[in-house]
């Protein structure tokens, strides 16, 4: 849309600092002492607190049963349909028996519907998070630490109930962690997780999902590793030991991963004409359950099931405070990924449905849970992404779908678990390579960032390769460190522009591309595309210098040479005055020696009398002139009067409107630059603090930038004004004496 053509006029004073201060009344603003409301008591403020650590106080009041409860029911059993093959086999990913992945389905989701504040995501088990479980569990609870009989065969029932008391006291380290970060409102942490960072990472944990999961799908026995390149071994092992594969345990997989695709499929071509979605997982386990009960898969084919799963709810118990030194780094590790996952698809979901989801209060939410469950032995959970999508497209309007879900689970675990003990764990690792295909799409970010930003791309190939190699908790620790370092890189070679005025306008913009932006004639306008401190301070510096096309410390070094050399050869003259009159007066006293004991005159090369005078007088005239030279120091110490090269201009603007902060390095790069330029008699201004006005000139206020020699009448509101002033004030040549250099 191209816009009409509007000119506008605006007349006003030329405004520097001071003036606009005493314009606009400036004074630093008041000091906000948030903490002292922490401690104020009283009834309004104890409700306020009541409704936002429990916000089913503020919103299960205003519940509209009508319009929303039929929705949320359907989502709800649509949701806990999708719920009871994930967690049965999540439950396997994380290491544990599929039992522990219906309890991790149940006690969170109902803890998440009492404090949580978004209204579409679906928690519970989440595939990333099982994975990050497993590689606890396996690397702390081998199962080389269990073998028996002649080291053959592992005892299964020891090692699960280590490895569970390991997933329980991980979750509920990760709910401590997340509850006291998010009391602190410290939900801010997940700013630092990128959204390239975070689709890399959970790309690289798809993978080791999938890897994971070979076993299952070939039904091989393989070692538990973990560390760094354990995915790379575990993939080796697999090609190794392809030969020993289960027929029927491949085909069990194979087939049931073509009718999970095939439901997926269909689907999505009736999505318009079905209320719900089919439930092809529940669908293809119920299936299978009862074909490998028929034919009785295990004993003929030697195809794997779940087997006993216990009815009922288990007893809490206590975590095991020993192993918390052991768990403790991938403990919140596992907090931060899984906080980030939830808060950035709660944030989608309530930018798309106009409502506010608290960062702080999620992080509590999702830590209650986990805190909660882990004493009810289940493992860390999250936010599932394919589950909330369902969620939301079957009609779901409030956490009430979540706690139809958890409900729906009680009545599994009670009732209907047992049902499931025929199932074939290929099934279910068929049902979690299947449902990686999401994130397995993610791989188009390589392609999409190159187009859009490359720096991008390389945080999440960086992310990726370090999550492959070094493992989960590291990679995550060296995605985020990269990360940040590539930040404070990008700062420390910002863009520097040299400012021209665009035609018949106060706009300025960089000359470089704008071909139609000129510069001032006389003026230098200079800018930083970030802000200037101790980290690209010096690289300002020298830019500055560069870019102004005049090497500034060697004309300062040349014209402190050349007055150094004039200041010893002054000092010379005057030392050569007093000796030369003293040595005249003696030639004039003792030309002629006489020997009086020989009665005899000796003479040495006496000269006339009048000759001599007239040396003596000239001598004299040469010293006075060059005492006169010496007196008129300031006018010779100038760059014309040294016989210097001039700049070909006399003032600089630096452009500060990138300046949010100032810190000790940046005011004296600052009071340098001012000091070298003028140096070489160009005047220095600055213009256009913007981004932070009233706090950059409070700290250099509190920094003692201004003084006699720099004032904030050296300092403008905008550039236009700092080249209007600059233009009407160009800088004498003739130096001021205050300004000579001190040698």
């Amino acid at each position: 849309m191209e816009l009409p053509r509007r000119d506008y006029h605006v007349e006003r004073l030329l405004l520097n600092q001071e003036q606009l201060e005493e314009l606009g009344h400036w004074g630093s603003a008041p000091p906000t002492h948030q903490w002292r409301s922490w401690f104020q008591c009283s009834g309004a403020r104890a409700r306020a607190l009541l409704f936002q650590y429990l916000p089913i106080l503020a919103w299960l009041p205003r519940y509209r049963v009508r319009d929303w409860l039929l929705g949320d029911l359907l989502s709800g059993l649509s949701v806990a349909i999708m719920q009871l093959p994930q967690g049965l086999a999540y439950a396997l990913l994380a290491g544990l028996p599929p039992v522990f992945g219906l309890y991790s389905s149940f006690y969170p989701v109902f803890i998440y519907f009492l404090f949580g504040t978004s209204r579409h995501i679906s928690v519970g088990t989440f595939a990333i998070m099982s994975v990050m479980v497993g590689s606890v569990t396996e690397s702390l609870a081998p199962d080389d630490a269990f073998l028996q009989d002649s080291n053959t065969t592992v005892n299964e029932a020891a090692r699960d109930a280590a490895r569970v008391q390991l997933a329980s006291t991980l979750s509920v380290l990760v709910g401590l962690f997340q509850v006291g970060l998010g009391l602190v409102h410290f939900g801010f942490v997940v700013t630092y997780l990128s959204e390239p960072l975070v689709r890399g990472y959970t790309t690289a944990a798809s993978v080791q999902v999938f890897i994971s999961q070979l076993k299952y799908v070939f039904g091989l026995q393989l070692s538990s590793r973990s560390g760094p390149l354990s995915l790379i071994y575990t993939v080796l092992e697999v090609c190794w030991k392809l030969p020993q594969s289960v027929v029927g345990t491949v085909i069990t997989a194979v087939v049931a991963g073509v009718v999970l695709v095939a439901l997926k499929l269909l689907n999505d071509k009736l999505r318009r004409y079905l209320p719900i979605p089919l439930p092809g997982e529940l669908l293809t386990l119920i299936g299978a359950t009862g074909i490998s009960y028929g034919v009785d898969l295990k004993q003929r084919f030697g195809v794997d099931v779940v087997g006993i799963i216990p009815t009922g709810l288990v007893p809490p118990v206590a975590p095991s405070l020993e192993l918390f030194a052991k768990l403790v780094g991938n403990a919140f590790a596992i907090a931060v990924v899984g906080f980030a996952i939830a808060i950035s698809l709660g944030k989608i979901f309530a930018l798309r449905h106009g409502y506010r989801v608290d960062s702080n209060q999620e992080l509590v939410a999702l830590g209650l849970s986990n805190l909660i469950g882990g004493i009810f032995q289940c493992f860390p959970i999250s936010c599932s992404m394919s589950r909330s999508l369902v969620q939301e497209t079957t009609g779901g309007n409030t956490q009430v779908a979540g706690a139809v879900s958890s409900l729906f689970i009680l009545i599994i675990i009670v009732k209907l678990g047992e049902l499931f003990q025929d199932l074939p764990k290929a099934v279910l690792a068929a049902v979690i390579i299947v449902n990686l295909k999401g994130m397995m799409m993610q791989f188009k970010d390589i392609c999409s960032l190159w187009k859009a930003n490359r720096v991008d791309m390389l945080i999440w190939l960086v992310t990726f390769v370090a999550t492959i190699l070094l493992n989960l908790d590291i990679g995550l620790a060296v995605a985020v460190v990269f990360s940040l370092l590539l930040v404070v890189f990008r700062t420390q070679l910002p863009h520097y522009s040299v400012l021209g005025q665009v035609p018949d306008t106060d706009v300025y913009r960089d000359v470089a591309e704008y071909s139609e932006a000129r510069e001032v004639p006389g003026v230098k306008i200079f800018r930083s595309s970030v802000t200037v401190y101790f980290a690209n301070a010096e690289l300002y510096s020298d830019t500055l210098k560069q870019r102004c096309g005049v090497d500034v410390d060697r004309l300062i070094s040349r014209k402190k040479k050349l007055l150094r050399k004039q200041e010893l050869k002054l000092k010379r003259l005057q030392k050569k005055q007093p000796q030369k009159q003293a040595a005249s007066s003696k030639d004039n006293s003792f030309s002629v020696n006489v020997n009086a004991g020989l009665g005899d005159t000796e003479i040495n090369n006496v000269e006339d009398p009048k000759v001599m005078q007239e040396r003596a007088e000239d001598e004299l005239d040469t010293t006075e002139a060059s005492s006169q030279e010496d007196a008129k120091a300031p006018d010779v110490s100038t760059l014309k009067a040294l016989g210097l090269p001039q700049p070909d201009f006399h003032s600089l603007i630096l452009d500060l409107s990138a300046l949010s902060f100032v810190d000790t390095v940046c005011l004296k790069s600052l009071k340098n630059i001012f000091r070298d330029f003028r140096e070489i008699e160009v005047e220095v201004y600055m213009a256009a603090c913007h981004g932070a006005w009233a706090p950059v000139i409070t700290q250099l206020e509190v920094g003692n930038f201004f003084d006699t020699s720099v004032t904030k009448q050296h300092l403008f509101a905008t550039v236009h004004d700092a080249v209007v002033f600059a233009l009407q004030h160009p800088r004498s040549r003739s130096v001021d004496p205050a300004l000579v250099t001190k040698l």
